[in-house]
């Protein structure tokens, strides 16, 4: 009886698959542990980036404590993503419902919704931001026609917040799709069942929609304000953090003190920082989700 070997379809050799994962393995350690390692330990240095770095252990980390402008810092960024988070999850909602609908030609109108997110705030979204903005640009000409008087979207802090706001929840796309996707996969047969017992579509969204996007919804939670809580690009590019600093973020704090000040001790310090921050928020988010499951069981 003849006996089956098992081969290797990629060699005979046992370490031919530690062989195809060298390249990965080299660039992680070189582009993602390296900086990782090295950005703790400059956080505990004086160090300017020029000679040699002098060791000072927390003197970074006490230091914000009294650092005024880290602390409005940290509060616009909080104030921003409060604020952007609920929208952008609101509207990515909706517009998934919208398009989860079977109509003709919706795969156009998805394709449409999802390209801002594949902009993102460059340079040429900025340009036209910054046209559509202005004293005299379209939404001020907009808000005229219904005899609201013009606004000064860069020279009250409130509304330089709401104008990166606008454009960051302009740029729902991803968010949307994740939507979708869940949307797609709740079984049809639960609706049918809700509309024979004379389920309305609001209740039906309410106790069937939602329930099934629990998880969904916490994901694009923890995502949408883990990228909130790094917001650089729009508030550099658009405001430059003003005015008064009323758009100025930890991210651009973190940039200014790294390349403006030549900071780098303490730019490094304040990035793990934030890093510790996002991890407490997200942390307490799984808590408080894993608290709600066990209420509900």
């Amino acid at each position: 009886m003849k006996k089956h070997i098992c081969r290797n379809p990629v060699g005979v050799s046992k370490y031919t698959g530690l062989l195809l994962i060298l390249p990965f393995a080299v660039g992680a350690v070189l582009f993602i542990l390296y900086p990782f390692v090295s950005s703790f330990i400059l956080g505990m240095t004086d160090y300017s980036g020029v000679g040699g770095a002098e060791f000072t252990g927390l003197r970074s980390y006490l230091d914000m404590l009294a650092d005024s402008d880290l602390t409005q810092a940290a509060g616009v960024t909080v104030r921003y993503a409060l604020i952007l988070v609920p929208l952008k999850l609101t509207v990515s909602l909706l517009v998934a419902l919208l398009l989860s609908c079977e109509i003709r030609g919706i795969g156009v109108f998805r394709t449409v919704f999802y390209i801002p997110s594949i902009l993102g705030a460059n340079l040429a979204v900025v340009i036209m931001w910054q046209y559509l903005f202005k004293s005299s640009g379209l939404v001020n000409q907009f808000l005229g026609v219904f005899g609201i008087s013009p606004v000064s979207w860069y020279g009250d802090s409130r509304f330089a917040m709401l104008m990166i706001v606008l454009l960051r929840l302009w740029e729902f796309g991803s968010t949307m799709v994740i939507f979708l996707t869940a949307l797609n996969s709740i079984p049809r047969e639960y609706y049918e069942a809700a509309r024979v017992d004379g389920c309305g579509r609001v209740r039906a969204f309410f106790s069937i929609t939602l329930p099934q996007l629990r998880s969904v919804i916490f994901i694009n939670l923890v995502l949408q304000t883990i990228a909130a809580f790094q917001e650089f690009n729009a508030p550099f590019m658009l405001t430059d953090g003003g005015p008064l600093r009323g758009t100025y973020t930890l991210g651009m704090l973190i940039y200014q003190e790294m390349f403006r000040y030549s900071n780098v001790g303490y730019a490094n310090a304040v990035s793990w920082a934030l890093f510790a921050a996002i991890a407490a928020v997200v942390g307490l988010m799984f808590v408080l989700l894993r608290r709600k499951g066990e209420d509900e069981r």
